[in-house]
């Protein structure tokens, strides 16, 4: 699957469905980004049943803004509307998908449960 802008106008629709979306936060004049962008789009096509989205901060300082993205590229991992991981830095290819199998296995009443404990 190719991946997806993400922009304020979309955002919230794309991220609150149920199923995994990756998100990297992400801007053209910022070398770690180009570089791991092919990393990221290969990941994409091996996982179509995954939402990979691309935040141009640029474009959209906004949303860079809403989720406090000091450093790029940033990697954002949403699994049933809820965030799971953001992590700055570029990943490299196996580190990836270690981070897709993870929120894959993630037990998600679990995380619920932990998220309205810690809110309490």
């Amino acid at each position: 699957m190719a991946t997806v802008e993400l922009t304020t106008a979309n955002f919230d629709e794309v991220t609150g469905k149920d199923g995994i979306v990756l998100v990297d936060f992400w801007a053209s004049w910022c070398g770690p980004c180009v570089r791991f962008a092919p990393v990221y789009d290969r990941s994409s096509a091996k996982h179509g049943e995954i939402v990979f989205g691309k935040v141009d901060t640029e474009a959209q300082p906004e949303l860079a803004a809403k989720f406090d993205i000091r450093s790029i590229p940033t990697i954002m991992a949403i699994r049933d509307g809820v965030i799971v991981f953001s992590q700055a830095g570029a990943l490299p290819e196996s580190a990836l998908e270690s981070l897709i199998e993870q929120v894959e296995a993630l037990d998600m009443e679990d995380v619920r449960k932990q998220l309205a404990a810690h809110n309490h």
